[in-house]
Parts: structure tokens; C-alpha cells; sequence
């Protein structure tokens, strides 16, 4: 039973993972080519901004900070909640700021909400626990909500549908509606987008409105910039009420009035150059008027109005307040006599002097007083605190340090000490006082940058090392590593340049260029530098080492001559030179009758103006006899070896009967 149940726990937790693998898959923004995720989150665009860019003949120029919060709500790892540092995917519920418009896991902004609330109104902290409705702020911007406005279900960006369903043609998180969000600042317009993440883009829509000094006539402009000035003077009388605005047509209040006039003080006594804006003015002169009474003078400083009565006529109450007087101006009040009465500064006991002018004394009762902390109880004046030396053992809100106050109420005041400890991002520690629970998310953004730095993106501290750098549309602007003075245009990237493949073009031993891609950086495979211990050792990757290959040879098609001159072929220029071309020579020998039968060779001319027919010292020697035909009547062969020419007359000797056959006679055949 015991293994069947451990069994049944292994298999439940594979499979949760296994479908946690699958929905991390399918949830990825980046799960498509980077190539089609482009063109379709162009084509969610376009139908998102449809509605709007009717309104405004085509132009999206307005819709460029809408068009950034989208597009990070596409790019993968963009969306960060600040709380937890991860990414927010496309089947994870979320909440929006509307201050910021910053994206949050539910969870985590509920969480947060909750330990934000409990910091705040902890009775450790504050006396009215419970009394008040303490707000939350936004991680980010510090927005601060309310306590019913805590977030407890999932909605859309509209606000319209509840827990949205995952849509791959729609942005992450919208219901595909339209928007009909109030404008800010309103105008009585609503957005007229499809539901989407961000602030409402400026209103599109077209009014008929007038200037701003309302001189010019109404004309049509667009609701969000309808405001506008006729760059006329304005005209306005100023609060002076003697000049007229000078500045151009503008919005708002005229400001005061810029010149300078002689103005005399509230008074009437002195006369000064002031600005025309503030005519009124105070000289720093007593009144000095004589009151009705006709003992005292007025003792206001530059007023205006009359004087009014004396501040002594009139009934006058003694210093205790007990007894009132009816007494000429001139003379003071006098004291009553009775007990003063007046409650001390100690809120318990009154003064026990009689009737007296000035402040009454400290009270110096004897009373049994009690400790802050009521531990301790002493016999001492009213007027004196008591304190003991007794320390707090308490613990702090941090719930880590000891309070250590002496004599403490019981109301530990907030810990003193810098937290410290490191942030989420593990770039920087909490600069915050000593605090429960998790810290803030560090507020400091970080720009990742592409190589050459003209591209920028800002991501919250800590997704620097996992975020991919931003793709730039600026050319490599490194200098090129090979022999060419410029490489090739290819755009910004981190790492290697990619192999040059522009024609090498060196000049070559012949003078022809080499018309091969560059070979200055080729990787070449190396051989025998390792050698292995034995049959066992598992043999290693090969290794390549990056070097400059020579030029290979000329390729370029060069017309030659065989050495018998029967034909001219084209052959490569590293091979351009004499060859046999297997042919028999066919020269004329210097019988004149034969050809030289040997294979086609080189042939020296004695002669610059000899046939080139002709056979040369190299060619074969004839060594035929003579076969000419001999004349008539002479059977014999010629004598002499084959020659040019006609052959000479035979000198054979004949032995010749005469016809009688009686006679004979020995003559030449000729």
C-alpha cells in the first residue's frame, strides 16, 4: 500500500509538470518564427487601430505610445511584474494601473496590496487601527488606491469582460472590443481603439472651435488640439484697469500688467514706482491718528478706513477674568483680589494665587505619579515627567530588533535601521527602514542596448541578463578584418562579423585578380595535435583554427599554341604553356617527298622568313629509298637515297646484243 501510494504521488506530480511544460509552450510569446510573429502582430495592429486611423484620414503619428505598450505586450519578457520579477504571459490573470498603466500578476498585486495595508495600519504602528481607510500605492508610480478598490478578479484593459479569453489574433489580455474609455483630459469622447494595454491615444475626432481670444473665426480642428491661437494681440484689459494685454493670442489668464507707474502707499503718505500689477502697498509708518477718546493715537501701521474706537474703552475684565470695569482710558485695571484659579499647565490643578497679571506659575503640587511604561510608580511636582530606566523589550514593526527605548509606552516607534537586504534584482539593496515582509521591487530601470548602443530599450532592474538584446536596423559600423578596405553591409550584431564573401581581387604573380571569396579568415580544420592515450579515450571534436589560405591558382582561360602550331586552345593561366598537342608533326622534310611522323613537338626556325611548313632541325630524318617513277624503258631504281628534285640520269651499264644476237656491246642506260 505503502509504495502504491508513493507511486500515485510521483505520477500526479509528472503529470503536473508535464502540463505545465505544455502551457509554459503554448503561453510563450515567443513561440512562433520571429519572422511570422512579426507579420501577424502587424496584421493585430492594423485591425486594433482600424476604427481610429478612419477617423484621421490614415494618420497613426498620434498612436506611437499606444503602438510601444502593445508591442512589448507582444515581445517576449517585455512585460515584467515588478513584484515577482517574472515574465506576465498570455494565460496568466493580470491588473493594470491606471496611473502608470504598469502590468501585474493579480496574485502578486493582491499580495501586495494586502502587506501594504497591514504596514500602514498596524496598531504597532498607529493608535487608529481599524478607524481609518488607509490606501495601497502602485509598485511603480505610487498611485494610491483605496481599500475597496483592491483588486479581486481578472478583467480586461476595458474593463468590460471578465477573465478574458486567451485569443492568439487578439493583444494579450483584451477582449477584442471596443474600448469606449473615457478620454483624459474628457472631451465627451470615448477611445475609439479595440480594447488594448496603455493610455487612450488623443481624441480624433473633428470640432468647429474658436481662439483662444475668441477674435478669430470658428474653424474645424481636431478635439484633442483644439485649442490654438490666431497669433493676434490679445486685447484683454488687465486688472489694472488702464492697459491692454500686448502678448499674442494665448491660453488662460492675461499675466499682470508689466509697467511701471507712481502709486501711493494704503496711507496716503508716501509715493513710490511700482509695477502696475500691484498698486496697493504698505509704507512702514504708524498711523499716529488720534483716537475719539483723545488720549491715544492710532498705533496700525499704514491702513486704511478710519481709526476706529480705543482699544481701552469700553468695559475692561481684571487679569482672572472674574470681575469687569467700567474705567476711563487712561487708567488701568485693577486686580480683583479673589483666588486666580486658572487651569495649569498640567491640565489637573489650578493656580491658588490671587488675581495677578501675568503668567501663572508651574504647579508644584507633590502627586504619585506613574511611569510611560507603568511599571514604576514615584511621589514627585505635578510639573516634572517621569521616566524610568527601564528598557523595552518589545519588538519592533520589523519584528527583528528589540525596541530598547526607555521607559516605552508600549507604541514602538517605527525601526530606525536601512533594512539592507538585496533586492530581487541582485543589483542593489533596499534603501527602505527596517520592514516585514518581502521588500519593494527596485525601482531603477536598466537600458540594454545592441552592440553599437543606437538602440535602447529600458527593462527593470535585474532583467538585463536574461532579456535579449534589441534587434537594430543600424550597419555594423566595425572596421573590416580582412585585406578590403569595406566589408560588406549587414546590420548590428553582437559576436564575429560574418566570413567576408566579397571577390578576394589580390593581384596575382600573372597580373590577373583573384576572383575567389575572400579566403583571409577561413576556418580550417586541425589535424594530429592531439594524440589519444588509447582505444578507451573517447575521441575528441575536431578542432578548427581560423588563418589566411594563399590565392589558388590562375584560372583565367589563356589561348596557347601547340608546339607544332596545329591549334590554339584555351588553357588556365597557372598552366598556360607549350604543349604536344599528340598530333604526327606533318612537316615537309627535305626530300620534299615525305612528313615528319613524330608526335607534335617544338620546332626551331633557322630561317625568321622560312615556310613554317617547313621541317625543322628537331624533326626526323627521311631514310626511304628513292621512289620516284623512272623513265621509260629503265627498270633501275634510283641510286641515291630519297632527295628533291628530278633523279639524275641512271649510269647503270647495260650488256646489249645487237638483233642478230652475234654482237655485244656494253653502254650507259641513259
Amino acid at each position: 500500500l505503502s509504495s502504491l501510494k508513493k507511486f500515485d504521488e510521483i505520477k500526479k506530480a509528472n503529470q503536473a509538470a508535464a502540463k505545465k511544460l505544455v502551457e509554459d509552450q503554448l503561453s510563450s510569446s515567443s513561440e512562433d518564427d520571429d519572422e511570422d510573429a512579426e507579420v501577424k502582430q502587424g496584421k493585430i495592429l492594423d485591425k486594433t487601430f482600424t476604427i481610429y486611423t478612419s477617423q484621421t484620414d490614415g494618420d497613426a503619428s498620434e498612436l506611437e505610445r499606444t503602438r510601444q505598450y502593445m508591442n512589448e505586450a507582444f515581445q517576449s519578457g517585455a512585460m515584467t511584474c515588478l513584484i515577482c520579477i517574472a515574465s506576465v504571459k498570455r494565460n496568466q490573470a493580470v491588473w493594470s494601473c491606471c496611473g502608470c498603466f504598469c502590468i501585474f500578476h493579480l496574485v502578486c498585486i493582491q499580495k501586495w496590496a494586502k502587506d501594504s495595508l497591514f504596514l500602514v495600519s498596524s496598531p504597532l504602528t498607529d493608535d487608529d487601527f481599524g478607524k481609518k481607510d488607509y490606501p495601497w500605492p502602485c509598485p511603480k508610480c505610487r498611485f494610491e488606491y483605496k481599500r475597496s478598490e483592491t483588486p479581486s478578479r481578472y478583467y480586461c484593459y476595458c474593463g468590460k469582460v471578465e477573465n478574458p479569453t486567451v485569443d492568439p489574433w487578439l493583444v494579450p489580455h483584451s477582449c477584442g472590443q471596443i474600448c469606449e474609455r473615457e478620454f483624459k483630459p474628457s472631451c465627451g469622447h470615448k477611445c475609439l481603439l479595440l480594447c488594448h494595454p496603455g493610455p487612450c491615444p488623443p481624441c480624433p475626432k473633428m470640432v468647429t472651435t474658436t481662439c483662444h481670444c475668441k477674435k478669430a473665426k470658428p474653424v474645424p480642428r481636431r478635439c484633442s488640439a483644439k485649442a490654438w491661437s490666431c497669433r493676434l494681440p490679445c486685447g484683454r484689459m488687465l486688472l489694472c484697469g488702464q492697459h491692454v494685454c500686448e502678448n499674442l493670442c494665448h491660453a488662460g489668464d492675461c499675466q499682470p500688467c508689466p509697467r511701471v507707474s507712481k502709486q501711493r502707499c494704503i496711507c496716503g503718505r508716501q509715493t513710490a514706482e511700482r509695477l502696475c500689477a500691484s498698486p496697493q502697498w504698505q509704507c512702514d509708518q504708524v498711523c499716529g491718528k488720534c483716537l475719539p477718546c483723545g488720549n491715544h493715537t492710532c498705533e496700525k501701521v499704514c491702513h486704511a478706513g478710519p481709526c476706529g474706537d480705543c482699544p481701552r474703552s469700553g468695559k475692561r475684565s481684571c487679569p482672572c477674568g472674574k470681575t469687569k470695569f467700567t474705567l476711563p482710558c487712561t487708567e488701568d485695571v485693577p486686580t480683583c483680589g479673589d483666588s486666580c484659579d486658572k487651569v495649569l499647565e498640567c491640565g489637573i490643578h489650578k493656580c491658588s494665587q490671587r488675581c495677578h497679571r501675568g503668567p501663572c506659575e508651574i504647579c508644584r503640587q507633590e502627586v504619585e505619579k506613574q511611569c510611560r511604561c507603568g511599571k514604576h510608580t514615584k511621589r514627585m511636582p505635578c510639573h516634572k515627567p517621569y521616566l524610568c530606566e527601564t528598557k523595552c523589550t518589545k519588538t519592533r514593526d520589523c519584528q527583528k530588533h528589540q525596541c530598547r527605548r526607555k521607559c516605552c509606552s508600549g507604541n514602538c516607534p517605527p525601526c530606525d535601521q536601512v533594512c539592507g537586504r538585496t533586492l530581487g534584482c541582485r543589483n542593489h539593496k533596499c534603501p527602505s527602514g527596517c520592514h516585514r515582509g518581502s521588500c519593494n521591487p527596485c525601482p531603477e530601470t536598466v537600458d540594454v542596448k545592441c552592440n553599437c548602443g543606437k538602440t535602447v530599450i529600458k527593462v527593470p532592474c535585474g532583467r538585463e541578463r536574461t532579456i535579449k538584446p534589441p534587434k537594430c536596423k543600424q550597419l555594423c559600423s566595425r572596421p573590416p578584418t580582412c585585406h578590403h578596405s569595406t566589408q560588406e553591409k549587414h546590420y548590428c550584431h553582437f559576436g564575429r562579423c560574418p566570413p567576408c564573401r566579397q571577390p578576394c581581387q589580390k593581384t596575382l604573380a600573372c597580373g590577373h585578380l583573384c576572383p575567389v571569396s575572400c579566403h583571409d579568415e577561413a576556418l580550417v580544420k586541425q589535424t594530429g595535435s592531439h594524440q589519444s592515450a588509447g582505444p578507451w579515450e573517447q575521441p575528441s571534436e575536431p578542432a578548427f583554427i581560423q588563418t589566411a589560405l594563399p590565392c589558388p591558382p590562375c584560372e583565367v582561360p589563356i589561348p596557347v599554341e601547340c608546339l607544332g602550331q596545329h591549334e590554339v586552345s584555351p588553357l588556365p593561366c597557372h598552366s598556360a604553356n607549350p604543349y604536344s598537342c599528340k598530333r604526327f608533326c606533318g612537316r615537309l622534310l627535305d626530300c620534299q617527298n615525305h612528313t615528319c611522323m613524330k608526335e607534335c613537338h617544338h620546332v626551331t626556325k633557322l630561317n625568321s622568313s622560312a615556310d613554317g611548313k617547313k621541317a625543322g632541325p628537331e624533326c626526323s630524318q627521311c631514310e626511304e629509298e628513292c621512289t620516284k617513277p623512272r623513265p621509260a624503258g629503265c627498270p633501275h631504281r634510283c641510286a641515291l637515297p630519297c632527295h628533291p628534285g628530278d633523279c639524275p640520269s641512271c649510269l647503270q651499264m647495260l650488256k646489249i646484243k645487237c638483233h642478230c644476237k652475234l654482237s655485244v656491246l656494253y653502254i650507259e642506260c641513259l
